[in-house]
């Protein structure tokens, strides 16, 4: 659990500082509001897709190990009811 905590504070760090680094670049850029207007609009859907993109990679990565434990569980399982059946014959 607590790995997940740290990946999670991490990208949300990284998200910020890139949201505050793109909007201080925007705004002490000598452009005109509206272009200035839209490059914010553009900077932050890439900072949404990027987010997005990072979240399910996450997400599959969770689902990788979740099947990991469950196929090792079951494994696990499987040899203690063969070891009962073992016991049980002797």
């Amino acid at each position: 659990m607590g790995n997940s905590n740290n990946t999670n504070k991490i990208i949300g760090a990284l998200a910020v500082g890139a949201a505050v680094g793109a909007a201080l670049g925007i705004l002490f850029a000598p452009e005109k509001g509206s272009e200035t207007r839209k490059k914010l609009a553009s900077k932050g859907q890439d900072l949404s897709d990027a987010v997005k993109e990072k979240a399910q990679s996450l997400l599959e990565k969770f689902k990788e190990k979740e099947e990991m434990i469950e196929e090792k569980t079951n494994e696990f399982i499987a040899k203690g009811k063969a070891m009962k059946e073992q016991y049980k014959t002797s």
